[in-house]
């Protein structure tokens, strides 16, 4: 089969290189998704270990129409009765059209029903489905005339990981956060700290990473109801993830926030994730840091004002309490940090993301890279700069 790994913008080399380790064959990143050539365990495997990608697909067919009659042949001719039971629940769950002549997603999304039915009528010879058995959600894509129709095998998004039952506003994605650490190419080794952490997200990924827990090893999956796909299966990946995990491993990773509640739903949320001993976490203005180490790596997602500028009644995010007032407070919010990383922690390297689009002159410093992302839907950028610390931050 040839599956898909969904992949926010910006972090797609990052799946590809995820879907590469794990032994995936024929990886192509294009935007949005990797694809790769798989079978049923390979749709275990990605869904239990992909750390950075949105969701698995099995990729049905990909064509090209310019008339609904084209679009329904289409569709009627895949082979749906191989995978969807005759009690299978099949919603047309998500349609895009972009830039083609077919744009309505309404008649997209019922010429796709239509096709589908008529192609299971064929094979089980009834008129009419209950669909109250397992859940098979189909995604259909359009753009320049081309469709790509797929098969939903997570159900939820894999950054439902299930520790996180506490948010406060506007989180960073785990999938995110997750990329971030490995673009930053920090060690398990290596001192790591959040001084604005919120409710833990990036280094509650980081010491799962860095303990090589599957971040899907404790949740469930659509797939997993479907008969098609041996139970058996499932039970072998999560025991092989498992036993591969690193349990005396001794972190060195350190998360405040000037916030006493997000660092309570900060711990409530490590301890889900059994990690309430990997991570120190503190209540603290990031002015009041000290240098924990010569060396070091902060990794930070700090407010950005545009989000809470949108949202005038909430005065909480997911990285720092403050109240946005113009554009002059995250300014001032920005150029102290770039003081304090400059003069507590000068050797160190320091990964920020942010919407900001004059955030390294405020910053005070231009970074030694930059990449666009795209992080709940703002195009960001996520500034690295190296610092000298031992296996040099200077990949």
């Amino acid at each position: 089969m040839r599956l898909i790994a969904s992949a926010t913008m910006g972090i797609e080399s990052v799946v590809k290189d995820e879907c590469i380790e794990l032994g995936f064959k024929n990886v192509q990143a294009f935007n949005g998704r990797v694809e790769f050539d798989g079978d049923f365990e390979d749709i275990v495997k990605a869904n239990i270990y992909l750390r950075c990608a949105d969701r698995i697909f099995i990729k049905m067919a990909e064509f090209k129409a310019l008339s609904y009659e084209e679009l329904f042949q289409n569709i009627k001719a895949l082979n749906w009765q191989e995978f969807i039971e005759e009690n299978g629940e099949f919603p047309i769950s998500w349609v895009s059209s972009v830039k083609s002549k077919l744009y309505s997603k309404s008649d997209i999304q019922r010429i796709a029903k239509k096709a589908i039915v008529e192609k299971l009528k064929e094979n089980y010879k009834r008129e009419i489905f209950l669909e109250n058995g397992a859940l098979f959600k189909i995604k259909i894509q359009c753009h320049n005339d081309v469709f790509i129709v797929m098969l939903d095998t997570s159900g939820e998004a894999l950054n439902k990981r299930g520790y996180r039952a506490k948010q406060k506003i506007a989180p960073i994605k785990e999938t995110m956060a997750a990329a971030l650490i490995k673009l930053s190419k920090w060690k398990a080794d290596e001192i790591l700290l959040d001084p604005m952490c919120g409710t833990g997200t990036i280094v509650i990924e980081a010491a799962m990473l860095a303990k090589n827990i599957a971040p899907g090893v404790n949740r469930k999956f659509s797939s997993e109801q479907w008969k098609i796909i041996p139970e058996e299966l499932w039970i072998n990946v999560r025991d092989e993830a498992f036993s591969n995990e690193k349990e005396d491993i001794n972190l060195k990773i350190y998360a405040s926030d000037i916030d006493e509640e997000s660092i309570r739903i900060a711990t409530e949320n490590a301890e889900l994730a059994g990690l309430e001993e990997s991570i120190k976490f503190e209540v603290k203005d990031f002015k009041d840091l000290e240098s924990i180490g010569k060396y070091g790596a902060i990794i930070v997602n700090p407010p950005y004002g545009e989000r809470l500028m949108n949202n005038k009644d909430d005065v909480d995010d997911e990285a720092y309490i403050l109240q946005i007032k113009d554009n002059r407070e995250i300014d001032n919010l920005y150029r102290m940090f770039g003081d304090v990383c400059k003069k507590k922690f000068s050797k160190w390297s320091y990964y920020i993301i942010t919407s900001y689009e004059n955030f390294e002159n405020i910053f005070g410093q231009k970074s030694t890279k930059n990449r666009k992302l795209y992080n709940g839907g703002l195009k960001c950028y996520y500034y690295q700069y190296f610092g000298a610390g031992k296996n040099g931050f200077k990949n």
